[in-house]
């Protein structure tokens, strides 16, 4: 997943030449703050090398303050600012488990204290250790503000030892977490860059001082696709529009922040990201007029996707549809209902992001058929070449035909279906 770095000198001039591009002539009247979209997370892509922790964490929580700051003064809700390291691995080289223990616990017990949430990247690059990926395990079920992935597919192929033993880490953070919340924060990662902005699947090879920012988008489909009245010609050129009216002035804001920390900005990711009753579910339900998972759905998903890539941005991470069953309303109650399942998902993440995203499954889900799971989420993600995650919540104790009892403010609860056989 290593992909060649550039300089900062160069990325910051195709930084301003791309900004110049996407507002000349489109940088449409200034709204309210009210209407201003939601920032979903400013994320800053840092070294935290273990013998200079302090230090490098006081310049990170530094330059995400203030650009959460300046966001906030621009009339922007920020809802997280996060941290994203080096691959696990790169991290614990050279320490005993106990050491990385140790370790992280201060790490999280440092950002907790700041108020932010890192991603500790993956479990590994390269080199499968499985005392290792039980070490990796333990700190993610001890530690809420800690997220991380494990990559099982990049441009070199699937890689079915790492898809086992993100099988693993699955099961261990059903069993090890209360009602298995921990697997909110791991996703088995496929096809996914480095510098993505939104969370688990994020980490960054060889971090120099950067950041880019991810916006909670299901608010401008649903605010485009509202006005369309099931038109999808009338309703891709408004989400074009809305896009082209808020996205100039977050670049604009981005690329000030990045003047005045000395950090480069990246880009901006605006994925469909929903937030319970913020919902992406609901918005393609108005413009298709039937519920999830009817005819018009995979196109409506279709129709999201291209826009976004359209979009003449500075783009970094996904810039696709999120459609994440447990943290959106609309969705929750569809996969309740039987109306959306893995195979729906896992088809409309052919044309759309970000996967298998979320979905609740029964207790009694094995490794083996997590594996399966897992393994036709990086089977799509490498023929397409696109980025995908497998982000699965088996939950402990419960059968098909149960509900879910999650207390976290950011899931939903719903019906668990039968898995396939």
């Amino acid at each position: 997943m290593m992909k060649k770095l550039i300089s900062h000198s160069s990325r910051a001039t195709k930084c301003c030449i791309a900004l110049l591009a996407f507002v000349a002539g489109a940088f449409a009247p200034s709204v309210r703050a009210a209407d201003k979209p939601v920032i979903r997370a400013i994320t800053v892509f840092a070294d935290i090398p273990p013998a200079y922790m302090d230090t490098a964490l006081h310049d990170a929580v530094a330059v995400l303050k203030t650009a959460k700051a300046s966001f906030e003064q621009a009339g922007y809700t920020v809802q997280t600012i996060r941290i994203s390291t080096p691959p696990f691995q790169s991290l614990v080289r050279n320490m005993t488990q106990k050491e990385a223990i140790e370790f992280f616990n201060k790490y999280a017990a440092a950002i907790e204290k700041e108020g932010v949430i890192s991603a500790i990247g993956p479990a590994f690059l390269h080199d499968v250790d499985h005392k290792w990926v039980e070490t990796f395990a333990e700190v993610l079920a001890a530690h809420t503000s800690l997220d991380a992935c494990i990559i099982v597919a990049d441009e070199n192929g699937i890689h079915w030892p790492a898809i086992r033993e993100a099988a693993f880490v699955i099961k261990y953070l059903e069993t090890h977490t209360k009602n298995g919340q921990g697997n909110f924060g791991f996703a088995a990662a496929a096809m996914v860059p480095e510098h993505s902005p939104f969370f688990p699947a994020s980490y960054s090879v060889t971090p120099s001082k950067q950041f880019a920012i991810a916006i909670q988008g299901a608010g401008l489909v649903d605010e485009a696709f509202s006005a369309a009245h099931g038109n999808f010609d009338d309703a891709r050129e408004r989400y074009a529009s809305i896009l082209r009216r808020d996205l100039p002035g977050i670049q604009q804001l981005a690329v000030q922040v990045a003047k005045n920390t000395g950090w480069e900005y990246l880009g901006l990711d605006a994925s469909t990201a929903p937030l319970q009753d913020v919902s992406i579910g609901a918005a393609i339900e108005k413009l298709t007029g039937s519920p999830i998972g009817s005819p018009g759905t995979m196109t409506a998903a279709a129709l999201i996707t291209s826009v976004l890539k359209d979009t003449p941005a500075l783009r970094v991470g996904y810039n696709g549809l999120m459609m994440a069953v447990l943290e959106d309303k609309g969705l929750a109650q569809r996969w309740s209902e039987g109306r959306l399942t893995l195979d729906s998902l896992l088809a409309y993440s052919a044309v759309c992001g970000t996967g298998i995203d979320t979905a609740p499954l029964p207790g009694d889900t094995t490794e083996d058929q997590l594996a399966k799971i897992i393994g036709d989420v990086a089977s799509l993600a490498f023929k397409w070449k696109k980025p995908l995650t497998a982000r699965l919540f088996p939950v402990p104790g419960k059968k098909a035909g149960d509900r879910t009892e999650f207390d976290s403010p950011y899931l939903v609860n719903a019906t668990i279906q039968k898995l396939p056989q």
